[in-house]
Order: C-alpha cells, then structure tokens, then sequence
C-alpha cells in the first residue's frame, strides 16, 4: 500500500492538479492512450523519429548493452516503486523517449562525423561537491570569466546539434518552449535552481541522456534504480559524456578554451571522469552537511510532489542524508590520490566575500585572474542577487509541516 499522500500547496500548483484530473479523463473516456514505461515500448516510439543506423554509432557493445540494460531497471523501478500519477507517468514517458531518441540521433550523427567524438579539447575545469554546497555559483562565476567556456542549458538537455551545418540551431528555441511549461507547472522553480536558455548551466542533460540515475532519483522515488546504478561501474556513462563534451566543444567553436563542468553526481563518480581528464583542475565546494540536507530536501521534495501523490518527506530526508554521506565519503577517497591541481572553497567564503575567495582559488589552480575576468564575475554576481533563489527554504519548510 502506499504511503498516504504528503503534499502542501506551496509545493504544487493547482495546475499539476487539472493535468491530474484531466488524464485521468481522459485514459478513461479512451480521448489518449495511458503512456506506457515498458522499455521495448518507448523504443519504438523514439526510433520512430530518429535514424535507424544510432544505437552503436562510435560506441562498444559493453555500452550499448549498459544502456539498454539502465532503461529496464529504470522502468521496472518506476512501475513497482514510484507511485507515479498520471502526470508523472506522462512526464517519465517523455522524458525516456527523449533520452532514448538523443542516444539514437547522436549516435547516427558520430557515425557520419566520428572527428566530432574525438574532437581535441583543452584539459577541464571540474567542479565537485554536494548538491546545494555552492557548485552552482562556483561554476556560474568560473565559466563567466572569458578565457573558459560554459555548457548552454540548451546545449545540456539538447545535445544532438542540427544534422546539417546550414539548418538553423533551433534548441534555443525548444529549451524556451520546455522551460515555459515547466515553469508553469513548477512556479517555484527558479527559486530553486535559476535557468536561462542560454546560460551556462550543468551538464545533468548529458548525464540524463545516458540514463545515469542522477536526474531521475532527484525527481522520482526509484531506491532499487540508484542502489543498482551506485554499485555499477560508470565508465560506459562517461564515455558517452566525453563524447558529447567533444562534439559540443566542436560545434560551439571553444574547445581551445577550458570547460567548466559541474554536476554533483561528479562526486560519486570521480575516478571515472579523471580517467577521462587526468590533466582536469579540480574545484571542490564545502557547506555544513546539515545545511546542504535542508536545501536538497527542499529541491527533491518540490519535484517529487508533482510527479507523485505519495511523495513522503520522512523518506526523502532520510535518502538525502545518506546521499550526502556516500558522495563525501567518495569524493574523500579520489581526491585522497589526486596529484594535479586542486582548489577548495566554502560556501561560507562566497556568502561573505565573493572575490576575495576566487582570487584564492584561482591562485591555486594557478590560473590568471585578469580585470575582464573579474568584470565578467561582477555581472554574474549581479544576476545571481536578483534570483529568487533563497526563496527555496520555505518550500521545504511548508512541506515538512504539512
């Protein structure tokens, strides 16, 4: 039996509610087809509309058969554990379509262009932490400075570029469009994590294209999914990453300038991203544990509450802790080995004097801190302030004490 419903009204609008009822009616009245999360399903659908030559494309058998192998785990996880409503059914039905369609248009993409896959890059700069410890502003304020480069939101969640150099880049567009809708369902979603179409933002879309369970756990309750995903080795995910870093680099024209990369699942999974970057500088962010827990429950609740009618925020605090503690204890253990550059920075230094703690981490990554540099830093911060960003706390808040 489920557990009983856990929702506040700050944590879900009155929309998520009418898309509710409205699917409903309409799976009943027969007016749409309740969408299904059965994997051979939502790959012919996604092979509909992407070429047939995708699957392997520039990848090894051990690849492709770890991707198929995420999406049955994945789907059987949403179907026994998730306590989806139809809207969260609809939305995870999309949201795997996509990934699998983007796996299958990068993959036909790298079989008529495999440069793009070997793309030559400068050594990254990779941020690590926790979520919710800084690595937003850390990564906002490095990628700013014009002598690196920043991944667009649109070029994360859209990373197959247009078949043909003369076709028009239309994932500008489409980010807009998906970000319209999302706000609409989520009026809160900025304040939790500010977008722009594109700004420089992490590369979660990357990682959520090779069905990593990074972006699914944070939205749906799939523990059987994540208990799989975090015993398995990661390397088939980040060659897949490496992959699409290259050819975004390539296309985008910045692969002689430094990338900054930012997602918190790097912290779980470090060992197998330096492989990939062994020359990459390191940034790691600090913030007190219990801090970090209030703010990441406060993100997952809000996106489990729409998806889920049962979203129990006993249970997600108590994963978040224990997210917390396998990320630190992991990222302990490959920075203990690490030889290359490495910079450290609290949260606590950026609230309290931003420029004089990215003065003191780029003299650690023995990086130049130039005056257009910094300009660039001040703009962003400035953008930053007017954010709604804090306005998060309470959601968690209202939640906890519904």
């Amino acid at each position: 039996m489920s557990p009983p419903p856990r929702t506040h009204p700050l944590m879900r609008s009155a929309l998520v509610d009418r898309a509710n009822g409205w699917l409903t009616r309409a799976w009943a009245k027969g007016l749409c087809t309740r969408p299904s999360l059965d994997p051979q399903a939502l790959w012919r659908k996604a092979a509909l509309t992407a070429p047939a030559d995708g699957e392997s494309g520039g990848r090894s058998d051990e690849e492709v058969a770890d991707f198929r192998l995420r999406l049955e785990r994945l789907c059987a996880s949403l179907e026994e554990e998730a306590a989806l409503n139809p809207l969260g059914r609809t939305l995870a039905h999309g949201q795997l379509v996509r990934a699998i369609r983007q796996r299958l248009m990068l993959g036909a993409l790298w079989r008529r262009r495999p440069e793009l896959a070997e793309h030559a890059i400068a050594a990254p700069i990779i941020v690590v932490g926790q979520m919710r410890s800084g690595t937003t502003r850390v990564h906002r304020l490095l990628a700013s400075d014009p002598a690196h480069a920043g991944t667009r939101f649109c070029d994360s969640w859209l990373p197959c570029p247009p078949a043909s150099p003369r076709a028009p880049d239309l994932r500008p567009l489409w980010s807009a469009l998906m970000l319209v809708v999302a706000r609409r369902l989520d009026p809160w979603l900025d304040a939790i994590h500010p977008f722009g179409v594109t700004r420089p933002d992490e590369e979660l879309g990357w990682l959520a294209a090779s069905l990593d369970h990074c972006a699914y756990e944070a939205q749906w309750r799939v523990p059987a999914f994540t208990a799989f995903s975090e015993a398995r080795d990661p390397t088939p995910v980040y060659a897949e990453f490496t992959r699409i870093l290259r050819t975004d680099a390539a296309m985008r024209g910045n692969a002689q300038r430094r990338r900054v990369l930012k997602v918190p699942q790097f912290a779980e999974d470090l060992p197998a991203l330096l492989a990939r970057f062994p020359d990459a500088r390191i940034v790691r962010t600090h913030r007190a544990a219990e801090e970090v827990a209030a703010s990441a429950v406060s993100l997952v609740a809000n996106q489990m509450a729409i998806q889920s009618d049962a979203a129990d925020i006993a249970w997600i605090e108590v994963e978040c802790r224990r997210k917390i503690a396998l990320r630190e204890a992991r990222m302990d253990a490959a920075l203990g080995g690490f030889t290359g550059r490495l910079g450290e920075i609290a949260y606590s230094q950026l609230e309290h004097d931003w420029p004089a703690a990215m003065a003191r981490l780029y003299a650690t990554l023995d990086l130049p801190l130039g005056k257009q540099a910094l300009a660039a830093m001040h703009r962003e911060q400035s953008r930053a302030a007017s954010a709604p960003h804090a306005a998060h706390r309470q959601t968690y808040r209202a939640f906890a004490e519904a």
